[in-house]
């Protein structure tokens, strides 16, 4: 037996639709936005010693690991990628590695040792005194995120910790020199797209601060 089509909806009825669904972007649009205005005078410090501290870094031979999980994930990659190739200016490449992006290594230290160590056997293999560690959660609780600030912390890396609401762990590993930008928000869609500009943000001081360096 055929489950019957749906009946097509009146074209007032798509009209409704239409216009709510446009309100609702509206709506998500502005949230964004109060995001970003609320989270300015939180974070507005922390960012700018945040970049200066990448680009120290790098200028001195280091290199910046990133590392989160689902779209924090997504957001370590794309500041790596930044990083390697470019970002608004052509440059030389930096050194930049997100560490999400090896599936045999991650799948190996998981199956082997534990899901919590993905991240910190890779900074053990590749972290060095002087380089950063950028380590990005919505909540601060990530174990694995954290596991990789603990691991950090004992080679001699510098931290930033992009994260928001109370900071959760994440926060309360953190020790002097390091940094944390924590966005005031709940939702954790809202502190996404502020860690999106965040991250942005870091590109150019970065790339700001090393020019300035070459001159």
């Amino acid at each position: 037996m055929t489950t019957p089509a749906p009946a097509p909806a009146s074209a007032a009825a798509a009209q409704h639709d239409a216009a709510a669904n446009r309100e609702r972007v509206r709506e998500l649009f502005n949230a964004s936005i109060e995001a970003k205005r609320e989270a300015l005078g939180a974070v507005e410090d922390a960012i700018a010693k945040a970049g200066a501290l990448i680009a120290q870094s790098l200028a001195a031979g280091g290199k910046i690991l990133s590392c989160g999980n689902g779209g924090s994930a997504a957001d370590a990659q794309h500041f790596a990628a930044e990083m390697v190739n470019r970002f608004e200016t052509e440059r030389p490449a930096l050194a930049a590695v997100a560490l999400t992006t090896d599936s045999s290594i991650l799948t190996s230290v998981a199956n082997d040792d534990d899901y919590t160590r993905i991240f910190a056997r890779q900074i053990e293999a590749l972290g060095s005194a002087g380089d950063v560690l950028l380590a990005i959660s919505t909540s601060g609780q990530s174990a694995n995120v954290n596991a990789a600030v603990a691991c950090a912390r004992e080679r001699g890396l510098r931290v930033v910790a992009l994260g928001g609401r109370d900071g959760g762990e994440m926060a309360r590993l953190l020790a002097d020199g390091d940094i944390e930008i924590r966005v005031p928000a709940a939702s954790t869609a809202r502190i996404q797209e502020v860690h999106l500009l965040t991250l942005h943000c870091l590109c150019d001081l970065t790339d700001r601060l090393l020019a300035g360096a070459a001159r």
